[in-house]
C-alpha cells in the first residue's frame, strides 16, 4: 500500500510522532490548532487507523517517518 501525504501532513505527522501537542504544532507551523486537528484527521483517514499510535506505527512501516 502506497500512502501519499502532503508536505504539510508530513510535518504534522513528524511533530505528532515527537510528542508535540496540537497547540505546540500549530505554533511551530504558524497554523491554527483546528488546522492541525484537520491534518491529523486526514492522516487517520488516509492510513485507515483510529489513533495516533497506529498512525505513527503505520507511517514507520511505510517509511514515512
Amino acid at each position: 500500500m502506497e500512502l501519499i501525504i502532503t508536505p504539510r501532513e508530513r510535518e504534522v505527522l513528524e511533530l505528532i510522532s515527537k510528542g508535540y501537542k496540537y497547540r505546540e504544532i500549530a505554533e511551530k507551523l504558524f497554523i491554527s490548532k483546528e488546522t492541525v486537528i484537520s491534518h491529523r484527521k486526514h492522516l487517520l483517514s488516509k492510513f485507515k487507523v483510529h489513533n495516533s499510535a497506529e498512525l505513527i506505527r503505520t507511517a514507520m512501516e511505510n517509511n514515512l517517518l
